[in-house]
């Protein structure tokens, strides 16, 4: 990565080499991607070989042990050496929605199962909360688990499934005991093979076209008591966990991104000459890659925190919160400004910059919106 290093001082020597390593890796082997074809498990599989899918997992089960930092550096150096968005938030799904909640509540059974395959990246791994009626809203689902003689009946429908139509195995949340509210939550793991579990068709949506989104139908669907992934109730545990992280990392990768466009407009205003001068040499162009700046400095500084206060176990949600709303705000600021500078060039589908345009929005959305991420924040200010 070529340009100034200013938040070198808050990356370790092994994070550094990661976020380089990541670098090179996807340079070498993510360079064709443009973000526009389908999930590839090929390419899925590339990734699992360079230690991608591996790196929350304990070594014991197979991975990596990598703590959030350098996570954070990893995904940060692939968002800049893949053009594909895409996959860097399919990879995301896994990895926060699937893998963390085996790491961290699985049985040894459940680790053994699972993590081998996900890992190696012979296997998808997909995350079901949301509903058509519980979106900002999470927790207000209606699926339900009840007990039969030999496991789990779930019933209901989820949509908004990132992975969904690829995934071998789903990370289910539903309710055990509707008159307990929150504590009457629980989290199974679903087998794509499970009877009464039909997964839906790939969604066509506007970006981040290579992360396959789609819906789940459970219909007296049958699963062991060994889907029970942790206890019985501990399904806000979980779902909190889940969103503690992915808020904080879900958008590493697009720091990489918003790197490359400040890089490539930077380049651009430098060569560009309009009325005989350098569009560098207009402060209209010039102030809005200050501001482009600005967004990635404020961004990595304040992503780099909250991966540092996970490490330690002192992240609260409101850091993942604060997090997950600058970065993704700044994300699409910073990528509306790329394709703007670039004029009518930005618009077409080279260079791309319009494709990040839209895979930009979506981050606004996803894992809790920004008003959701904002309201999370408000209700912890004050005494």
């Amino acid at each position: 990565m070529t340009g100034s290093e200013d938040a070198r001082f808050a990356l370790s020597g092994e994070q550094l080499a990661a976020r380089d390593e990541a670098v090179a890796f996807a340079a070498r082997e993510l360079a064709h991607l443009d973000g526009e074809g389908e999930f590839s498990r090929e390419v899925w599989g590339r990734c699992a070989a360079a230690g991608i899918q591996r790196l929350p997992v304990a070594p014991e089960d197979g991975g990596r042990g990598a703590g959030a930092g350098t996570v954070a550096a990893t995904l940060e150096g692939l968002g800049y050496g893949c053009r594909d968005n895409g996959l860097v938030f399919a990879l995301n799904a896994q990895l926060w929605g699937c893998e963390l909640p085996l790491v961290r509540f699985g049985s040894d059974e459940q680790r053994r199962r699972w993590l081998p395959g996900l890992c190696d990246g012979s296997l998808v791994g997909a995350h079901a909360v949301t509903e058509q009626a519980a979106g900002s809203d999470a927790l207000a689902l209606a699926t339900t688990a009840t007990r039969s003689s030999d496991g789990w009946i779930l019933d209901g429908e989820k949509t908004f499934v990132t992975n969904g139509p690829v995934a071998d195995v789903f990370v289910v949340l539903a309710r055990t005991d509707p008159a307990l509210g929150f504590a009457g939550l629980s989290t199974f793991l679903v087998d794509r093979e499970a009877g009464g579990l039909q997964v839906g068709p790939p969604i066509a949506k506007m970006g981040l076209r290579s992360a396959p989104l789609g819906e789940l139908m459970l219909e007296r669907c049958e699963v062991p008591e060994a889907a029970l992934l942790g206890a019985p109730g501990g399904g806000l545990s979980t779902f909190m966990l889940t969103m503690r992280w992915e808020r904080t990392l879900v958008l590493a990768g697009a720091l990489g991104t918003m790197r490359r466009q400040l890089e490539r407009t930077t380049a651009h205003a430098r060569d560009r000459e309009q009325f005989g001068r350098p569009l560098l040499d207009f402060q209209a162009v010039s102030h809005r890659l200050v501001d482009m700046k600005l967004r990635l400095e404020t961004s990595r500084l304040l992503l780099y925190r909250t991966a540092e206060l996970l490490d330690s176990k002192a992240a609260a949600d409101a850091d993942a919160a604060l997090t997950k709303l600058h970065v993704s705000e700044c994300f699409v600021h910073s990528s509306l400004d790329a394709l703007q500078l670039h004029g009518g060039s930005g618009y077409l589908a080279e260079p791309g910059l319009e494709r990040d345009v839209r895979d930009a929005l979506a981050s606004r959305l996803y894992s809790g919106t920004s008003e959701m991420q904002r309201n999370l924040v408000a209700s912890q200010l004050g005494p």
